[in-house]
């Protein structure tokens, strides 16, 4: 029984000190390393002034460091339009009213057709229609202004220009501030607010209204309204919202005129709204009163008897016409989705507006091409329907393969393609090249996201948008991006990363994400790799002393190999590498499908990196072992080389090489790249030399005293050292000649290119100072023809448009 308690004991002390001997095989210090450089990575990005937008003085935001490798893993970019592909400077250009369409000229209200020929500084009166309109504009809103402008306000009918430049109005909707500011510059001023009363001006008169309650907007209802009472006591409904919210709740008017204009202006682009008003009888504002006060007081289920109240109000309206507003593109937005196409990504476009006007937007900004054949899955009311028309889309699809499909597809379509039929609706979406969701609510933008998120392919999703109504989609995804917008600040908070334009996207995928990706990538395998060839040794010398758990190293030499010898020139890579000019990156966004699907952090990259160190890991030890061999006198006196010598040799053979596989693998060399490498062989020299050369008295052994010093100076240990360093290095530097040159990746080639690029600008900056000026005004004067080229072809490409417009004016007068 002794024996065998003895044996038991014996087992369990050999294992935890084989545990401990081992357990360096781990990486610990992986974790540290790897959460410094996404830390201190992260700084980059704001630091980039490329990434700067100087109108509005934003640089580039990052909310968070641990996704920045998942910037070059994305997939499917999930887009919101107003305010991200757009500028979110709304522009009034047309309205309906009573069925008649008007424009804007000079601050006059003009039926379309006529010719304004009203002289400056007249102001025309206005209808009874068209002033209702406006009165409704001026006051169905949430716009604030500041008290002190309205006080000096001019009362001259005939100025309101100068009224209109006096005001500066704030609004959380930049519709409803282009809406307010048209209406004030045509006649019909708001002046301000003190939370019971409204006041305008209309034509110079001035008017009051006192507030009795304001119907919020939500994304549900998708229109506000406002209760006023006007000075003869009448309780008056204004209300605006999407046409498909006002026209089925309005009884009178020109419904059917006004649906066909707004179809007009969705058609040019234009953002739309309905305005339409009710007003109550004494009895009617009773009970409208009495509802209302019993839902906001309501202790449960608030939300609901809010709806049904706001549903019981808004109804049987009386029509007033609609607006269109126009949002014009952002800069460079035409160019950033063209490069998420070539870079593999597909780019959904979920947005809350109209139809028409969201298929507009993107043919013009580059989403649908004219050339696209693009499939509709919208107004299906039923299962049955959409379920036959996705079928009929699935056979589209597969007999026209060739072509490239554009989905487009409503809310209410969608929310029944996901009830039942939630398969083959991704089968279409998954064969189409963009997608375009309209009059979507917050929450189905996010259960987009998430379809596609938790789909079979478990692709990388990246969301982008600018207002409240875009955080559920942002959080959904796996990275979040806020646009530094005119709606706020929720989506920036809630992000993951927040730029101030939408072009900024590339080089965001492009340069910092490509990078980000490589340079963990590399930092993860590396890691292992060293710890393979720090660790095996060990186990191949447990065969050499009867697995007895005599360790090769000194503990000195455990504890520091991974926090000092060969910690910061892997640090220092994954901060600084380019192993492409991010230039190059960004005019070559194929480049990025060369890292798609972890195409780095991949099985095969892995055991390449850990046979690599197994290798190496033979050649130390055995390399090591031949030399010294038994009985071998390696010094001058005569004397052999111990334990701890031969593990000093094979310890630093494994530092020079493992640092030295990290500078094969860097491209772009820094003064700090240099300093780090060569400084940790210099640095473990120097260390060695002063750990060994000195009797330290708190050791409780003296094992490493004078071993380097031995080992150093032994010729045949310094020839060992360089033979075992270029044995395990010339096979690594002759596998990347070989594939380089026979068999390049795209990536290789952009590493040529890229060095062209590099050494052009060097050339450029080493010439004498006269040299380099004339070749600098050459290339300025080549750049100003390019310009003047551009411009000649903008003016004749604006003279053929007028021509046509003309012969499309005598065709419709013919």
């Amino acid at each position: 029984m002794k024996e065998t308690a003895a044996k038991i004991l014996r087992f369990i002390s050999d294992f935890l000190a084989f545990m401990v001997l081992y357990n360096f095989i781990i990486p610990i210090s992986l974790y540290v390393t790897v959460e410094m450089q996404k830390f201190l990575g992260s700084f980059f990005i704001g630091w980039d002034l490329d990434l700067y937008h100087e109108e509005t003085n934003q640089k580039a935001q990052v909310n968070t460091s641990d996704l920045n490798e998942e910037l070059g893993q994305v997939e499917y970019v999930f887009t919101d339009k107003t305010g991200t592909l757009t500028e979110n400077e709304m522009q009034f250009q047309q309205c309906s009213i009573n069925g008649v369409k008007y424009h804007e000229i000079n601050g006059k209200l003009v039926p379309e057709g006529l010719i304004e020929d009203i002289p400056d500084g007249i102001r025309p009166g206005l209808a009874r229609e068209e002033e209702l309109f406006l009165k409704a504009v001026s006051l169905c809103h949430t716009v604030q202004i500041n008290n002190d402008q309205a006080d000096g306000i001019c009362d001259n009918p005939w100025h309101t220009d100068s009224i209109s430049s006096q005001l500066e109005y704030y609004a959380s909707s930049p519709d409803e501030k282009a809406l307010v500011e048209a209406a004030c510059r045509i006649g019909v001023v708001f002046t301000g607010t003190d939370g019971e009363s409204m006041e305008i001006k209309s034509l110079g008169r001035p008017e009051r209204y006192k507030l009795l309650h304001v119907l919020e907007f939500d994304p549900c209802r998708r229109r506000m309204s406002v209760i006023v009472e006007n000075s003869s006591g009448d309780k008056l409904l204004f209300t605006k919202g999407a046409e498909s919210a006002v026209l089925p709740y309005s009884t009178r008017g020109e419904i059917e005129k006004t649906r066909i204009h707004v179809d007009e202006f969705a058609l040019k682009g234009l953002r739309t709204l309905c305005v339409a008003y009710r007003k109550f009888t004494p009895e009617e504002y009773k009970e409208v009163d009495q509802r209302l006060h019993e839902a906001k007081t309501a202790l449960q289920q608030r939300e609901e008897r809010l709806a049904e109240a706001f549903n019981f109000i808004e109804k049987d309206l009386d029509l007033l016409g609609a607006t269109g507003v126009e949002d014009k593109l952002q800069d460079k937005v035409q160019e950033t989705i063209e490069a998420l196409r070539l870079a593999g990504i597909k780019v959904w476009v979920l947005t809350g507006d109209k139809h028409e006007t969201a298929v507009s937007v993107s043919l013009s900004c580059g989403h649908f091409h004219r050339t696209m054949n693009i499939l509709e899955l919208v107004q299906h009311k039923s299962d049955s329907t959409c379920a036959e028309q996705l079928r009929q889309l699935a056979r589209r699809i597969k007999e026209d393969h060739v072509i490239q499909h554009g989905l487009v597809v409503d809310g209410t379509s969608l929310s029944l393609a996901l009830r039942q039929h939630e398969k083959l609706f991704m089968e279409v979406c998954r064969n189409c090249s963009a997608v375009l969701c309209c009059r979507m609510a917050p929450l189905q933008k996010a259960k987009v996201v998430r379809l596609i998120k938790t789909s079979p392919e478990k692709p990388i999703t990246l969301a982008i948008g600018d207002g409240a109504n875009d955080v559920s989609m942002i959080q959904e995804a796996h990275v979040g991006i806020g646009i530094m917008g005119k709606e706020g600040r929720q989506a920036v908070r809630n992000s993951d990363y927040a730029i101030a334009r939408f072009k900024f996207l590339s080089k965001l995928l492009f340069a910092h994400g490509h990078l980000y990706y490589i340079r963990i990538a590399t930092l993860v395998q590396y890691f292992f790799y060293k710890n393979v060839c720090f660790i095996t040794p060990q186990f191949l010398y447990q065969f050499y002393c009867l697995f007895s758990q005599q360790t090769l190293y000194d503990s000195v030499y455990l504890t520091l190999y991974n926090i000092c010898f060969t910690s910061l020139p892997v640090l220092m890579y994954s901060l600084f590498e380019q192993h492409v000019h991010p230039q190059v990156l960004q005019s070559k966004p194929a480049l990025y499908r060369d890292i798609s699907k972890n195409a780095h952090l991949g099985y095969k990259p892995f055991l390449y990196w850990t046979f690599l160190g197994f290798a190496h890991a033979f050649v130390f030890f055995y390399g090591s072992y031949l030399l010294m061999g038994e009985d071998t006198s390696l010094l001058g006196n005569g004397q052999m080389f111990g334990n701890w010598t031969f593990g000093t040799l094979v310890f630093t053979v494994m530092v020079i090489t493992v640092t030295m596989k990290m500078a094969l693998e860097t491209h772009f060399w820094t003064w700090i790249n240099h300093f780090v490498t060569w400084g940790s062989i210099a640095f473990y020299f120097v260390f060695s030399l002063f750990y060994g050369g000195i009797i330290w008295p708190f050791l409780h052994t003296q094992d490493m005293y004078f071993v380097f010093v031995q080992l150093l100076s032994s010729g045949s240990a310094w020839f060992a050292i360089i033979i075992i360093v270029v044995a395990c290095l010339f096979l690594d530097v002759v596998k990347k000649v070989l594939f380089r040159h026979l068999h390049p990746t795209s990536t290789e080639k952009a590493q040529m290119y890229s060095r062209r690029v590099a050494l052009s600008d060097e050339c450029i900056a080493l010439q004498p100072v006269s040299r380099a000026t004339s070749q600098l005004s050459r290339i300025s004067r080549k750049s100003e023809a390019i310009v003047r080229s551009v411009k000649v072809t903008e003016a004749a490409v604006e003279v053929e448009s007028s021509y046509w417009k003309g012969r499309k004016d005598i065709d419709l007068d013919e």
